[in-house]
């Protein structure tokens, strides 16, 4: 197994934060009604809701309703939730930090992609993967 950097889940959360900063002002201006959340590891019914074969990990996961199919009738919601996993997202990217910052900020720049409408077939189409 490879060797993993553990985090603390305050550590954790400030690269997200650090992420959710550094996007574009035009995206952080388009997000509305969308909470980021952490969790340590996914529940078997979120792996289950995505369909993931064996053998895979979950490392994010966007709920909700994508801005492109909000209509008028978008209101008084629960908040759409981005979730980032840390076990998983320490997993991939081994012991080096920095390894693990680019992949907390890859994660969180897919599920915010995933809140714009833009599905995994298409984030393949235009390289992202």
């Amino acid at each position: 197994m490879r060797d993993r950097l553990k985090l603390s889940p305050r550590k954790f959360e400030q690269l997200v934060a650090e992420a959710l900063d550094n996007l574009p002002p035009f995206f952080q201006e388009k997000l509305d009604n969308v909470e980021v959340l952490v969790q340590p590891w996914p529940t078997p019914h979120e792996l289950r809701s995505v369909g993931l074969s064996r053998g895979h990990m979950l490392l994010g996961l966007y709920s909700g309703v994508p801005l492109t199919e909000r209509t008028h009738a978008y209101n008084l919601v629960s908040p759409d939730t981005i979730t980032l996993f840390q076990g998983p997202i320490e997993l991939v990217a081994g012991s080096d930090h920095e390894a693990i910052r680019e992949q907390v900020r890859h994660t969180v720049v897919h599920e915010i992609a995933h809140y714009f409408g833009i599905s995994d077939e298409r984030l393949h189409e235009l390289g992202a993967y």
